[in-house]
């Protein structure tokens, strides 16, 4: 094997590694309304998304520390999948609720690991549980979307910006 193409077998393995930012969303001051599409959130170390009113900075009413559920994440392809098995066209950017869909990356398969989204680190902790909202966007959506195919949540580790487009990189374990 020549050496330009071991860059480009190393380049592919890479590319394949990094997910992107499909689209960004925060949860309205008025339970249940449709969430906001926005093209940058600005996440905080165990508070969450700073432009989330609603939800930024909860603490546990048991123990006083910082919420775990600060951002949920959710894959395109999954979205996209759920849609087609349900007989719908599509489902559109935010309707799932989820803080960032995605594109690229397998999110489940990263539960338990520090990942970098744009210029932020996130913990994803566990997965998602669907409410009963999906089932209000198409009946059986909610059932669709369980075990491991209704994304995940995550803690922010480190704060930063996430921006529509932004790489989504696991981060190497020490």
């Amino acid at each position: 094997m020549d050496w330009g193409r071991r860059a480009d077998v190393r380049e592919m393995k890479t590319h394949s590694a990094t997910g992107r930012v499909a689209s960004l969303h925060l949860h309205p001051e008025k339970p249940g309304a449709p969430l906001l599409a926005v093209e940058v959130i600005h996440v905080v170390t165990d508070k969450g998304i700073e432009e989330n009113r609603r939800y930024f900075g909860r603490v546990s009413r048991s123990t006083g520390q910082p919420g775990r559920r600060q951002i949920s994440l959710i894959e395109r392809k999954q979205i996209a999948e759920h849609a087609a098995e349900l007989g719908l066209p599509s489902i559109p950017p935010g309707a799932v609720r989820a803080n960032i869909e995605t594109t690229g990356m397998d999110l489940p398969s990263l539960i338990g690991q520090e990942v970098g989204v744009g210029g932020a680190v996130l913990f994803f902790y566990e997965a998602r549980t669907p409410c009963a909202k999906m089932d209000l966007l198409c009946a059986g959506l909610r059932e669709r979307m369980e075990h491991g195919r209704q994304g995940v949540l995550a803690e922010v580790q480190k704060s930063g910006a996430i921006r529509v487009g932004d790489a989504i990189r696991p981060r190497p374990t020490s």
